[in-house]
């Protein structure tokens, strides 16, 4: 048997990161598809060029960087954009989280920070197992206007553009409810499941 793919994904605010970072804390290598994004419409990066030519400079900053704030009002102003960016960056992304999989130690469990996994329709086949982090909307809510700074309807917006909490739920292999959970509750449900899924005892906690 190869190495262990993990997919994991969940809604904005539901506290994936840190369900993630318990995983690193194991040693899985996490492969985070958001970070790829980001550095793929960077100053430069390789999303760029295609995004220029397909919606105009306009899309793009006094950096070089992708326009992220402008880009996402074109997107729920306008649905048939998000697929035309989807369309330049989703092919970009996989041969990235590829090339990074493959880059990881033999052995090593791989797990691939996904938000949009289930809404992608393509990465069910390309992971053993999918872990989901689950809270409830007033709970995405308060953790990304405490985080980022904005306005609770601009949250609403998100999630409502993202796959349901219930779709979400249908596809998992296991979900981890991060409503009110210290962090060393967290961490031993994630020790469980590198039980489950990848066998033996996993390394210890830090102090």
């Amino acid at each position: 048997m190869g190495a262990v793919r993990i997919g994991l994904t969940g809604g904005i605010g539901s506290g994936k990161s840190t369900v993630a970072a318990l995983w690193a804390e194991l040693g899985a290598v996490i492969i985070d598809t958001d970070a790829i994004a980001h550095s793929l419409t960077a100053p430069d990066g390789k999303a760029i060029a295609p995004i220029t030519a397909e919606f105009g400079a306009a899309m793009i900053d006094a950096r070089g960087a992708l326009d992220r704030a402008r880009m996402r009002e074109l997107v729920f102003a306008d649905p048939s954009a998000r697929a035309r960016l989807e369309a330049i960056i989703h092919p970009l992304i996989r041969v990235e989280t590829e090339r990074q999989a493959a880059a990881a130690p033999p052995g090593a469990v791989r797990l691939f920070d996904v938000p949009l996994l289930v809404e992608s329709g393509k990465w069910r086949e390309r992971v053993d197992h999918v872990l989901v982090v689950d809270c409830d909307e007033a709970t995405q809510i308060e953790r990304v206007v405490a985080r980022n700074g904005w306005a609770p309807e601009a949250v609403q917006r998100v999630i409502a553009q993202q796959a349901s909490r219930e779709q979400r739920r249908a596809v998992a292999d296991a979900v981890v409810v991060n409503q009110s959970k210290t962090i060393d509750e967290l961490r031993a449900e994630v020790a469980a499941l590198w039980l489950r899924w990848v066998g033996g005892a996993p390394p210890p906690a830090p102090l």
